[in-house]
């Protein structure tokens, strides 16, 4: 900004100095003509009176010599009389007869051409410079005698065209430092806002949109300001709108369920979101600007983003491979991003998990494959051995009655089945609700301890109770009974005769720990996840030979996490199983 003001000053004050020299040239030019004028006046007039005297006197060597002298004196000039062959009688700065003839004298010369004319030049007889100016002497009867030249220095000439040229000087030195100022200091009124206003587009340019300048006049400079002030203003707004939308669109991205990938046309990966990480178990920010199959493993992935690349249409599928050792299922959505103008600018890849949905597929496959294998075995036997009966076996006592107890026991069963699943659908449902009371769960234990001691005993089973602590609790009395005794069944169930089952009820600071360990056949691994499931058995044949119909566990599950309690299991294989429950003391939302 600096160089602009010096520019525009430079260029003014250069004009400025232009015109006032020019000013100065024709000004000096013009006073010196007009002194020259009127100095050739004044010598033109006194000349001609000389003339006239001399005319009067005579041109006699005596008078002339006279007269010379007088108008010397008088006029302030050298007179010089002069005859008209041009021989010199009189001259009052030299002696005549030391003087050539005359007739070739410029001034002479014109004089003699009927031209009167002053004439400037170099004398050597006075060594000066002299203006001349000669006229005709005439007598009284009108002829010619001779001629009178007065000849005034120019010196007095030159100091009057120095003195006027140093009036001149310092007269434009005055006014031209005057104009510098004055320039200045409107370069400056114009500058100073134009500044200001550059050094606000400078903050606006880095992003600092609370800049304002000083808007001043209302003039085209104060309009500059304003307008800047207002593109700040409107800036600053545009951004705050653009920031927030960016921010809701990034959480928005960064916390949907599914995962996203957008791809420009050179395959390059421009965003991931957050979800992409658990997806594809990677650190996915490394793969920003990575072409998308150096980085994405699965086959089908990338087939689907070639697909998209190489057709420009819409994709859907679905996929699956493993995470973490499990499958997962994906429904996968691929689209192109088209400009205005319909040529491709990216592809968009969404990763929906459906990896849920495909186990409640199945699970409601198996639910409905499982209740038809269970209601068909004791409806089969029912039928069977009715039919039998009807048959005839119903003449034989020993047979009808041997039968009659097998449809009791398949109805018993039957019933117990249906009861179970009544049950269970009943825990599952929204509006399922614990009756919540103060509760020791020793009592309970007590309890179901003595409904299931003599099945221990006729397997010559050792079940044995430990209690510790204050065992005391918020929570649905039948539904905790409900619970144990199903633990501690299958946990006898399972084990063989001879065997021990260890139930264990302490307290844990807030919290009540309920353990049944038992010595029994033991659960794999691999079917450790999946002992809650409805219907699912660890050993199908004792389960059923047992009465059990493999909805217990799944109960048993839902009652805990109802009461907001935690369940664990531990098991190897011919070793035992342990069940381990954790129940708060006191619940939030005891009502609810």
């Amino acid at each position: 900004m600096y160089k602009l003001r010096f520019k525009l000053v430079f260029a003014v004050l250069s004009i400025t100095f232009f015109v006032m020299a020019g000013l100065g040239l024709v000004i000096g030019q013009f006073y010196q003509n007009f002194f020259i004028d009127h100095l050739t006046d004044r010598i033109a007039k006194e000349a001609k009176m000389a003339s006239f005297v001399v005319g009067e006197e005579g041109v006699d060597p005596d008078t002339a010599e006279r007269l010379a002298d007088t108008f010397a004196s008088t006029l302030d000039a050298r007179v010089t009389i002069i005859l008209v062959d041009g021989t010199v009688i009189a001259d009052s700065a030299a002696d005549p007869t030391q003087m050539d003839n005359h007739l070739v004298r410029p001034e002479i010369v014109e004089l003699k051409k009927g031209n009167e004319e002053a004439e400037i030049r170099y004398s050597e007889t006075v060594n000066d410079e002299l203006l001349y100016y000669a006229v005709t002497i005439t007598n009284s009867a009108g002829e010619d005698i001779g001629y009178i030249r007065l000849g005034i220095s120019t010196e007095t000439l030159a100091e009057m065209n120095a003195f006027m040229w140093r009036i001149l000087a310092i007269c434009f030195s005055i006014a031209f430092f005057v104009i510098f100022i004055i320039i200045y200091r409107v370069a400056n009124e114009m500058i100073r806002p134009i500044e200001d206003a550059t050094v606000v587009a400078n903050e606006l340019a880095e992003g600092n949109f609370k800049a304002r300048t000083q808007e001043g006049k209302r003039d085209e400079i104060g309009q500059l300001s304003r307008s800047i002030n207002i593109l700040a203003y409107n800036l600053g707004q545009l951004t705050k709108r653009h920031e927030a939308q960016k921010e809701r669109m990034q959480t928005l991205i960064e916390n949907m369920g599914s995962g996203l990938i957008l791809i420009n046309t050179k395959g390059d990966i421009t965003l991931i979101n957050r979800t992409c990480r658990s997806i594809f178990q990677e650190d996915t920010d490394l793969w920003i600007n990575q072409l998308y199959h150096d980085v994405i493993k699965h086959k089908e992935v990338i087939r689907i983003v070639q697909t998209i690349l190489m057709t420009e249409e819409k994709q859907r599928k679905q996929i699956h491979f493993p995470v973490n050792l499990e499958v997962r299922h994906f429904e996968v959505y691929g689209a192109p991003v088209m400009s205005n103008r319909g040529k491709l600018k990216g592809i968009v890849i969404v990763l929906h998990d459906i990896t849920e949905l495909k186990k409640l597929e199945q699970v409601r496959t198996d639910f409905v494959a499982n209740v038809s294998h269970e209601l068909k075995t004791p409806v089969t036997s029912i039928k069977g051995f009715t039919e039998t009966l009807l048959d005839g076996a119903m003449n034989s006592e020993p047979l009808r009655e041997n039968f009659l107890n097998i449809i009791a026991k398949e109805s018993e069963r039957l019933q117990a089945l249906i009861e179970e699943l009544l049950e269970l659908s009943r825990i599952e449902q929204s509006y399922f609700k614990l009756h919540w009371q103060n509760t020791d769960l020793n009592n309970i234990l007590l309890e179901v301890y003595d409904l299931l001691k003599e099945k221990a005993a006729k397997k010559n089973i050792s079940l044995k109770l430990e209690r510790e602590g204050d065992t005391r609790l918020e929570g649905d009395p039948s539904r905790l009974k409900q619970i144990v005794i199903n633990l501690v069944n299958n946990a006898i169930m399972y084990t063989s005769d001879g065997g021990h089952v260890s139930v264990v009820l302490k307290e844990n600071g807030e919290s009540v720990e309920l353990a049944v360990i038992d010595t029994g056949v033991g659960i794999k691994e691999s079917e450790l996840p999946r002992i809650f499931e409805r219907f699912y058995r660890v050993d199908r044949a004792r389960s059923r030979n047992s009465g059990g119909t493999g909805l217990g566990l799944a109960i048993v599950k839902h009652l805990v996490e109802a009461h907001s309690g935690q369940i664990n299991v531990e098991s190897e294989m011919d070793k035992g199983t342990t069940f381990l429950l954790k129940f708060k003391k006191q619940q939030q939302n005891e009502t609810e």
